[in-house]
């Protein structure tokens, strides 16, 4: 009789703690997964130099993107453009950025395309930039 009951309050004691796995909070106050912030500072994590390299801004409904020169601290912009930033917490996620040609118009460096694609995997925006007709896959980082 004394084994029944041992075994019947182990099992007891074992459901109660499987129970606490939500770390005691009820469910209605457990913080649901949000949509990523993109907005701040980004580089480039591939660069074919360490002293030449991508840099981004993000903010608003805006990104920019300059080439960055480090050795001389000067960027030229490569893109300035829509941004439309996430609302789930699905990856890969994509959006079309609209080209603001008011201010990539005069810029020697910038990219004449109408539209360019980005896609954030989780942890990196990566696109593709093409200089002097060589064309490369940009990752950056959130700085």
């Amino acid at each position: 009789m004394k084994r029944i009951l041992s075994l019947l309050f182990a099992v007891l004691m074992v459901f109660s703690l499987t129970a606490c796995g939500n770390n005691g909070i009820p469910a209605e106050k457990q913080e649901e997964a949000k949509a990523p912030d993109l907005t701040g500072e980004w580089k480039q994590v591939n660069p074919n130099s360490e002293d030449n390299y991508h840099i981004a801004t993000i903010g608003g409904d805006q990104i920019e993107i300059y080439w960055f020169t480090a050795s001389t601290d000067t960027k030229s912009l490569y893109w300035a453009g829509t941004f439309v930033a996430p609302t789930t917490t699905d990856t890969p996620y994509t959006w079309d950025s609209q080209n603001d040609k008011e201010k990539t118009g005069s810029a020697m460096l910038a990219s004449g395309d109408d539209t360019k694609t980005f896609t954030y995997d989780g942890k990196q925006i990566s696109y593709s930039a093409s200089a002097l007709g060589i064309t490369q896959t940009v990752k950056l980082e959130k700085q």
